[in-house]
């Protein structure tokens, strides 16, 4: 293995992630977390969700782009996971949500079992519980797109749902 600075990846050499860390990052511990109801046990949930229409023209392909856009951008994908947690009985972490330009979203929420008493205030926690998953997610992705040339319009939404412990992401099923 090459072992070199950052500098020297203009050579051809590089850096192992170990050796970047050694020398470049600099990695403060973070008190362990203890995890309650852990069973080793994953369940995870994983579904698309499709909708393709046929529009004539440019101008009706951009309206269902701005459409889809408008209907499921990050605040609404937001609720909606909300909601799921809440369905399946889990407790939210964090959320981390993000709309692109020129369009779709993505929304990813940290979940646990069990609510967490270290809040520091309008249900956000500390970074220690946030920067690491404690067992659970709910992520979803949209993906609106267009067809310059046949009139095909598309959206896709990605959604995942993972659990260990007690909580199922099987009660969401029906939401």
């Amino acid at each position: 293995m090459c072992r070199g600075t950052p500098a020297d990846a203009s050579r051809g050499t590089h850096l192992t992630l170990g050796h970047f860390i050694e020398e470049v990052a600099v990695v403060i511990p973070l008190p362990r977390l203890r995890l309650q109801g852990f069973n080793n046990l994953t369940k995870s949930l994983s579904f698309n969700i499709y909708d393709i229409c046929y529009a004539v023209s440019e101008e009706q392909r951009q309206r269902y782009i701005e459409y889809i856009d408008e209907q499921y951008d990050a605040d609404r994908l937001t609720q909606i996971l909300s909601d799921v947690a809440e369905i399946i009985g889990a407790n939210i972490l964090n959320v981390a949500r993000q709309d692109y330009d020129p369009q779709g979203a993505s929304v990813t929420m940290l979940i646990s079992e069990y609510p967490v008493v270290e809040k520091l205030g309008r249900d956000v926690i500390s970074g220690a519980v946030v920067a690491h998953l404690d067992k659970s997610h709910i992520t979803v992705h949209t993906y609106p797109e267009t067809h310059p040339h046949n009139g095909i319009a598309t959206f896709r939404a990605d959604i995942d749902v993972s659990t260990c412990g007690v909580i199922s992401p099987l009660r969401a099923l029906n939401f």
